[in-house]
Formats: C-alpha cells, structure tokens, sequence
C-alpha cells in the first residue's frame, strides 16, 4: 500500500529545506531546484505544493512567525507584569540554536523583501506584529498617566532593542551569548517598569 502524505508536514519539511539551503548557501541559492535537492524529493513533487519560487519562500518565512507565535502561545507566565514581559520578549531573541536559526533566516527574508513584495507584505505584517506587542507590554509598565507620546517613544525604544539585538546576534553570534542578550533585555525593562499591574490579555 502506498504511503499517504501528509501534505501540511510535507509544506513544513520543505519549508526546513529552504531554511537549511539559506543559511548553509544563501538565500540566492534557496532555487525550486536546489530546494528540492536539499529536501530529497524530485522538482515535480515540489510543485505540487509550491507554484513557483516565490510562494515557496512566502511560505517559508511565514513558517517562522508561525513558529514563534506557537512558542509564546504555550508560555507559562507568572502574574507578576515585569517577570511576564521578560519571559514573553525573551522568546523574540535568538538564545537557542532553533531561534538563531529562525533569526538567521528571518534576516535572509527582510533583505529579500525589499525586491519581493509578497515577502515585504509578510515582513511588514510582521513587524507590526512585534511593535503592538511592544505597544501592549510598555503600557503595563510604564507608570499610569503615562502620555500617549511617551508610550510610543518607549514603544519605538523596546522595538528598536529587540530587533536591533536580533541583528547583532547574526552578524556577530560570538558576541551576542544568551545571558549577554537576556542582561540587555531585563537592564532595559527594568528601566521602564512601574509599580505592577495586571498583564495584557494576550501575550503578543
């Protein structure tokens, strides 16, 4: 008898071929062909998930937002507001070999999308997805009273820290360890955080 395929397993096996292909070769190499090769299935059978180039790469880079939704989904979070917030933002850095990869990768596609507009759509979807949860958790933080200005100053500040960590951990993961990235993140929401108050429903 045939084996039966699992067509969303077989969606995300390819999608972990283009993942390897990007970080071993580049995104440039990350071809149907080469995809296809570095997955062990025959060019055809990659078709018939994926049309083209393009929806193959969309799907790949989705899979990682996809991914790290699921983690801080999952998340057991203390009800203190200020231990929530580390615990919840600590899962956007790349601390571990599965998230470095997901961050290596992440970066591949933003340099991509600016030529893709299928990629620049995700990538934007994206990342504002990361800025309201910072907008969320700054609010809980941030004293009462706080303006709107000064909620969006912080917000931009929180924003630029995390994804400016991110950046620094590819470009130079020896000098970005876990504990390095995790003292940068507590020393900045230490610096916001206020008397507590009830965590955000939701935790991105």
């Amino acid at each position: 008898m045939p084996r039966v395929v699992d067509p969303v397993e077989r969606r995300r096996h390819l999608a972990e071929a283009v993942w390897r292909v990007v970080r071993r070769e580049g995104l440039e190499r990350a071809s149907v062909r080469e995809v296809a090769r570095e997955a062990g299935v025959s060019m055809g059978s990659l078709r018939h998930y994926f049309d083209d180039q393009s929806e193959l790469l969309t799907f790949a880079m989705r899979m990682v937002i996809e991914r790290v939704e699921h983690r801080v989904a999952v998340l057991q979070v203390p009800d203190d507001p200020r231990l929530a917030a580390g615990r919840v933002l600590a899962e956007l850095l790349p601390l571990d070999p599965e998230r470095r990869a997901e961050n290596e990768v992440w970066l591949a596609f933003t340099a991509r999308a600016l030529v893709d507009p299928q990629l620049r759509a995700l990538r934007d979807e994206a990342y504002d997805l990361l800025r309201n949860a910072c907008r969320r958790w700054v609010r809980v933080l941030l004293p009462t009273g706080t303006t709107e200005p000064g909620v969006d100053l912080e917000t931009e500040r929180l924003f630029a820290l995390l994804d400016g960590l991110a950046v620094h951990a590819a470009m130079r993961p020896e000098q970005s360890s876990a504990e390095g990235l995790l003292a940068v993140l507590h020393h900045h929401l230490d610096q916001i955080t206020a008397s507590p108050r009830p965590a955000p429903e939701g935790l991105l």
